[in-house]
Formats: C-alpha cells, structure tokens, sequence
C-alpha cells in the first residue's frame, strides 16, 4: 500500500495531527446541555496544555443511530450547534461534531471545525463529497464492517474535493452479537493512507447490549487505549463525562472526567515509548 500524507494534517491554524504531538478529541457523547459540555472542555482543555496534548472538544448534535426511537436522541439542531459555537468561543478549543446528511454540512460547518463522519456512514459518497466541500478537516469513523484497507477508498473520495485534511478513526468491528472487537493490525494498514486516531470508549460498546440501549465494558477501556499507543496512532477520541451513570447517551463505555488526567498520563508515557520503534 502507498503512503499517501508525507506531512502532519492541520486541522485549524496551529494545531495538527500526525505529527510530534498527541492530539486528543474528547468530551460527552452527546450534547446534554451548555453546563456539561463547558464542564468537560474547560477541565480538558486545562489538562491536555499541562500535558503537550493537542485537544479537540467532541460532542454529537443527534445521535441519529439509537437502538430505540425512546432513547434520548437531541436537545435541537440550532440549540446544539449554539453550545457548540459557545464552546469554542468561550473555552477557545475547536469542536467536532457528527454530520449525517449532505444538506446538515454547510450549517454544521459554521459552528464546528471538525465534521466528523459516523461508522455507520462511512461509504456515503455524497455524504463524504459534501463535507470535503465544505473546507473543514473530516474524522471518517472507520465503518464496523469494513476492513481496514478499503477506508482507502473512503479517504479518497474526500480528497476529490481538493480537501486534504481527512484523518480515520477506528472503533472496532462488529464480531457476533453485541460485540466488537478491535483488529491492532487495522491501525497500521489504515495509517499507510491516512492519519490514524483511535477510539478508545466506543471500542468498548457493546451494540444493543441492553437491549433497548447499547451497553459498555469501561473497564477494558486502559488495555485497549495502551495497546493503540504501543501500535502507533496519531490520536485518541474519548469520550467522558462528569457523571457517567447520569450521562442521556453511552454512559456505560465513558470515562469519568475526574479519571481523565491519571488516564491520559499513562497513553501519553506509552506513546511516546512506542515512537521509539
């Protein structure tokens, strides 16, 4: 396979990914409401500077893929995209959020600096041409029943666009019911085409696992995490939370916000151990 980025991606001016430098994207599942979300930011924010980590604040407008119609989905599209907007304003981080339709890409762009591209939708091409359009850096989510070397073609599409700042994520594949496991070989074999970011609380979902909700096995959230540093990645996406068992949306697979700092202090020593080798 042919390495296609020779050089760190910037995804807003003076932050990038691929590089020297970690980059984190983290915050709540969803967007729960402005206190939560400035909450998470501020805390994150002030952790990753004392840390050298790059930080991205990550929120999902809808969670448009929910087990059941019952479970929380939005607060609103404008209310969400006005906390979006306030976070980056009033933390100064840029945001990512979750675009699901073409027609959804040009507002959501105006308030966030990262589009990100769910799992589920990681082959839809006028999803993936739209957001390459739109001039912002896109997260594609690598789909969980895709192999790892055909998000080339993923990656490819958005690069049609003239819109070289796209990145992957992986969250592991689907493996029976309820269950994903997480391939390590995928993050090398997608990191040839793309920068790799890996997703550490999704990883540990357990799809529908609840049945009316998707379930989650934390707990196996720091193996997973230090095995993707060791490999060779270019980020982590975590999702946390202040109160994970209060979360609206995946609290079961979220890390503790007051958890955050001891956590990200052992991903950073490992990662750096690994870019020894």
């Amino acid at each position: 396979m042919k390495t296609n980025w020779t050089a760190p991606l910037e995804l807003v001016p003076g932050l990038t990914l691929g590089g020297e430098k970690l980059l984190l994207i983290a915050g709540p599942c969803a967007i729960e409401s402005l206190e939560v979300c400035l909450q998470t930011a501020e805390v994150l924010k002030t952790l990753t500077e004392q840390l050298g980590i790059g930080y991205v604040f990550k929120s999902s407008f809808d969670k448009a893929n929910r087990t059941s119609e019952h479970s929380f989905r939005s607060i609103g599209f404008d209310e969400s995209l006005k906390i979006l907007a306030k976070v980056r304003s009033e933390v100064g981080v840029p945001v990512l959020t979750d675009v699901h339709e073409s027609a959804q890409v040009n507002s959501i762009a105006q308030a966030a600096d990262v589009l990100q591209i769910p799992a589920f939708l990681c082959r839809q091409t006028d999803l993936l041409l739209a957001a390459g359009c739109s001039g912002r850096a896109v997260n594609i989510k690598k789909g969980q029943f895709m192999a790892p070397e055909d998000m080339c073609y993923a990656v490819e599409k958005v690069q049609a666009t003239s819109n070289k700042n796209v990145f992957l994520t992986e969250r592991g594949s689907t493996f029976g019911y309820h269950n994903l496991v997480v391939d390590m070989r995928s993050l090398p074999i997608m990191r040839h085409f793309a920068p790799v970011v890996f997703d550490v609380t999704h990883s540990t979902q357990t799809p529908g696992g609840l049945g009316s909700s998707s379930g989650g096995q934390r707990e196996f959230a720091p193996s997973l995490a230090r095995a993707a540093a060791a490999v060779g990645v270019d980020g982590f996406f975590i999702e946390t939370h202040p109160e994970p068992e209060k979360a609206l949306s995946d609290g079961p697979n979220m890390i503790p916000l007051g958890e955050m700092e001891a956590f990200l202090k052992v991903l950073l020593d490992v990662w750096q151990i690994g870019r020894k080798y």
